[in-house]
Formats: C-alpha cells, sequence, structure tokens
C-alpha cells in the first residue's frame, strides 16, 4: 500500500479480519484485502467461503477483529457518527433486490436513503433522476416496484444505492436469476459506474467480464489473488476452491476482463 492511498475515496483497507459466528463457527480467519480508488474485483470462492460475511463487515453491519476502512475511516461499532458516514460510503446492493425495495413507487424507494440524510427539493430530487438516469429506469419513476421484472428490481436497488453517492459499491451476486438482456444490461451498468466495485459471485464469466482482478475466498482465507484471466485459465486452483466454469467457456490468463 502506497502512502496516502488508504485515505483517497473509494480505498478499502482490510487487516487482520477474523470473524466467528455465536455459534462457534469460523467465517474470517485473518484476511488482509486492500483495493485502490476505482478498481473492480470480484470476490470469488464457494459456498460458505466467508464471502458474504465479509462483505457485510465492510459497512459495519457485521465487527469483528482487525481493522476495516474505507477512505481512511475505519469502521468503528462504537463510533456512532463514523459508522452512519461508513454506511454512507459503502452501498451494498443485496442478493434479492425485494429485500430493498419497499416504498410504493420506484422514485420513492431511491429517495429514501438520501432523503434519511437530510436532503429535501431540488437536491433530492437530483440524486433521484441522477441515480435513475444512471440505471436506466427514468422512464418507470413511478411504477411500483411489485410490478417491475427482476432486472428492473436489481437496476433500481442499485440505483437506491447510487443516490447516496457511496465511494464503494459492493454487489452481492449481482447477476443471479437474471435473464440473458438483463444480465447484459446490468454489466453495462456496472462497467460506466464512476465508483469502486466489489463483487460478490459465483458467476465466473460476469467476473472475467467486469472485473480485471479477483480474489478467492476459501474457509475464510485469501487464497489467491490477481489478474481475473489468470485465475480463471488455472484449472487446479479452480478445482481446489471448488470453482468451476460453464462448459464450453475458455479464458486466456494473458488478458484482463
Amino acid at each position: 500500500m502506497t502512502g496516502g492511498t488508504s485515505h483517497q475515496p473509494g480505498s478499502l483497507v482490510l487487516r487482520g479480519v477474523r470473524y466467528t459466528y455465536p455459534d462457534g463457527q469460523p467465517a474470517l480467519s485473518g484476511v488482509d484485502l486492500t483495493m485502490a480508488p476505482g478498481e473492480r474485483v470480484a470476490l470469488l470462492g464457494p459456498n460458505g467461503a466467508g464471502k458474504t460475511t465479509l462483505a457485510l463487515h465492510l459497512a459495519g453491519i457485521l465487527t469483528g477483529e482487525g481493522t476495516v476502512t474505507v477512505g481512511g475511516l475505519t469502521v468503528d461499532p462504537a463510533d456512532r457518527a463514523g459508522l452512519a458516514e461508513i454506511r454512507r460510503r459503502v452501498g451494498i446492493v443485496f442478493q434479492d433486490p425485494d429485500d430493498q425495495l419497499f416504498l410504493p413507487t420506484v422514485a420513492e424507494d431511491v429517495a429514501f436513503g438520501p432523503a434519511n440524510l437530510g436532503l429535501r427539493g431540488e437536491q433530492l430530487r437530483s440524486r433521484v433522476d441522477g441515480a435513475l438516469a444512471a440505471v436506466g429506469m427514468a422512464e418507470h419513476r413511478d411504477r411500483a416496484p411489485h410490478h417491475l421484472s427482476f432486472g428492473q428490481k436489481r437496476r433500481v436497488a442499485v440505483a437506491g444505492v447510487l443516490a447516496m453517492h457511496p465511494e464503494l459499491l459492493v454487489l452481492d451476486e449481482p447477476s443471479s436469476n437474471l435473464d440473458p438482456a438483463a444480465r447484459r444490461e446490468l454489466a453495462q451498468i456496472v462497467a460506466g459506474l464512476p465508483v469502486t466495485v466489489l463483487m460478490v459471485t459465483h458467476d465466473l464469466p460476469y467476473a472475467y467480464q467486469l472485473c480485471p482482478r479477483s480474489v478467492i475466498i476459501d474457509a475464510g482465507r485469501i487464497v489467491a489473488d490477481g489478474p481475473t484471466g489468470e485465475l480463471l485459465g488455472d484449472a487446479e486452483l479452480l478445482a481446489r476452491h471448488r470453482l468451476e466454469l460453464p462448459y464450453g467457456f475458455s479464458v486466456s490468463p494473458s488478458v484482463a476482463a
């Protein structure tokens, strides 16, 4: 880590992060990870590897041992004001968009977060308009979320997070349950976002398409970190950590995503 990088907006630094669930099951076992501002990184791993547990640490939803720092601000559950700022900086889009959409219209859902920050009037409308435009959902602003397709709901969930102007966007299995067109549309949106992105996914082709760098986590430890093409081109590495490319899909190890 070069001097000063940890204080740049969008940077992420984890050092020695450990977490054990209340039932005694260890989930993270000393995770070290650094992301530079503007990076798009895929977090890969089998079920139960610790991917979602790690993602929840970034916004202070879970806290264990070690340190998590976003743009120079350290996650500290005892610091309520600091924790509120961390949760503004780190936007998590969960796997099921229905977990994030609960108001009568798309625009109201997208406005919910910034309104809680105290934004009102034209400033709030501008946030909502910008976020909906970024995900191609402006024309649906007055629709009820439950009338949208699954792919549209996911885009509205992304918009709701973008309206908070986060520095780090965490996408939890963003391609799951999407048809090919919705998958392509979301990829185009993610590729154009001017924020740091951590994509938690089982979808190796999606990681290859969107993330130049990937990190593999297994049994709560980072076991590989490098260019996505190189990691996905290593069949032995993938097999060792129960990851598989779809039949017939191949990558060139020399080509980054």
